[in-house]
């Protein structure tokens, strides 16, 4: 019997993913920002000096579009373009203080977020949904990074 859309693994995954960056677009312009505003900043706080070209890659944007989303933060007075000692083609970002009242709202969303997703949760039914997730996001990894692994399952 063919699953149902509502119950078949990839989409309910794309799914959530979707709900999750729209609620978290909506958050961000509450407070008159992008999600991808709020990504650099939140990523800023827990990796200070992270360069430019770094961040875009976690991101998954090109070069180009970190340095704008840069620029807008920076103009905020949020941010900062600190040169590399060891190479004056690298610019590495650092939060200002006026980032730190930002960084707060972004903590609290993630926490009021996350609370609600796992509220009615035992802690055993969290801990084997992270380590399902955790695998699946291995797997996917792997075949990105050129591993074949899926592409044998494929075969």
């Amino acid at each position: 019997m063919q699953q149902s859309f509502d119950r078949d693994l990839m989409i309910l995954l794309h799914d959530v993913a979707r709900i999750l960056r729209t609620r978290t677009d909506r958050a961000a312009r509450m407070h008159g920002m992008t999600r991808a505003q709020w990504i650099i900043l939140a990523r800023l706080s827990k990796q200070p000096g992270i360069s430019q070209n770094e961040l875009a890659a976690i991101c998954e944007v090109e070069p180009i579009t970190i340095g704008r989303l840069v620029d807008r933060l920076e103009a905020r007075e949020l941010v900062a373009r600190c040169s590399d000692p060891s190479d004056r083609r690298v610019w590495r970002l650092k939060l200002l203080p006026a980032a730190a009242p930002i960084i707060e709202e972004i903590t609290a969303y993630r926490s009021e977020l996350n609370a609600e997703l796992v509220e009615g949760l035992t802690a055993e039914g969290l801990s084997q949904i992270t380590e399902m997730l955790v695998n699946i996001k291995e797997k996917l990894a792997l075949d990105v990074s050129g591993g074949t692994k899926l592409q044998a399952a494929e075969g």
